[in-house]
């Protein structure tokens, strides 16, 4: 390997275009080389191989130099979802290099935590305590992409609720439940990503928060492409990579066609 190329060695490319934020990095380990979000979602497949080329040439590299793709594979928008992946598995296929879906609402949930509401060093941590982060995207209709993790005293991540379409009042509900069950260890939570739409059911969370002496603060926060790129490097180091060709985005609902098309289908069936 030649001094140049392990100068670059460990870069990852990443992209998400499940939200409105068209959110796009190259990073290098903990170094952000190079980031761009844009919030244009409706010209997001106009602009998204403009802006890779942007930075790759802001960064003074080229596709040579770059270790793996990282792209969020939603859950949300779903022709916002097709663009990334589509362009991720483009040229994971043409430059032949590994390809790692990353879940768009566990990179908004990182990065909020990391950017926003990691406590402070001096501040003294307890093993058994854990601090929920809770990311959600509006899906319309009052539902909400959401999904639940953790931090630990001891500094590590999990998941504990999986991706999924869910009603705002029933997730706040499942919370409250929860919260209940645990609220010995749990010693924050934050609601975090898009909250305008969400603001009275977010309030009531705040207050179950309160009559069960857990902090609950409410954090927007809009996705950044370094979130992908780093849980993207974890993923790649686990071995956990997708095949380009099969590689497909998390769904997780019926497109408004198909549940048209399916009624109709089931009415056709009755009759």
């Amino acid at each position: 390997m030649t001094t140049e190329q392990m100068r670059h060695k460990g870069i990852i490319l990443a992209l998400d275009t499940s939200t409105a934020s068209m959110a796009a990095a190259v990073v290098k380990g903990e170094e952000v080389l190079a980031e761009i979000q844009t919030l244009a979602e409706r010209n997001h497949s106009v602009h998204v191989v403009t802006h890779i080329k942007e930075m790759l040439r802001e960064c003074d590299i080229n596709e040579a130099d770059i270790e793996a793709i990282a792209v969020g594979n939603g859950p949300g928008s779903y022709t916002g979802m097709r663009i990334a992946v589509s362009v991720a598995k483009t040229l994971a296929w043409v430059w032949n290099k590994p390809l790692v879906g990353v879940s768009s609402l566990e990179a908004l949930a990182f990065g909020a935590w990391h950017q926003n509401l990691e406590p402070r060093s001096e501040i003294p941590v307890n093993a058994e305590e854990e601090h929920w982060v809770i990311p959600i995207m509006d899906a319309r209709r009052g539902q909400v992409y959401s999904s639940g993790f953790s931090m630990d005293g001891q500094s590590q991540w999990s998941r504990w609720l999986e991706d999924g379409v869910r009603l705002m009042k029933d997730l706040v509900d499942k919370l409250e439940q929860l919260l209940l069950e645990q609220k010995d260890s749990v010693r924050s939570i934050a609601l975090i990503g898009d909250l305008s739409l969400h603001e009275q059911e977010a309030a009531r969370l705040q207050q179950i928060g309160e009559a069960a002496g857990v902090a609950v603060k409410l954090q927007p926060f809009i996705q950044e492409g370094q979130w992908v790129a780093k849980l993207g490097h974890m993923k790649l180091e686990a071995g956990l990579t997708e095949d380009p060709h099969t590689f497909i985005p998390n769904y997780t609902q019926l497109t408004e066609a198909e549940v048209v098309w399916k009624a109709k289908q089931e009415g056709g069936t009755k009759q």
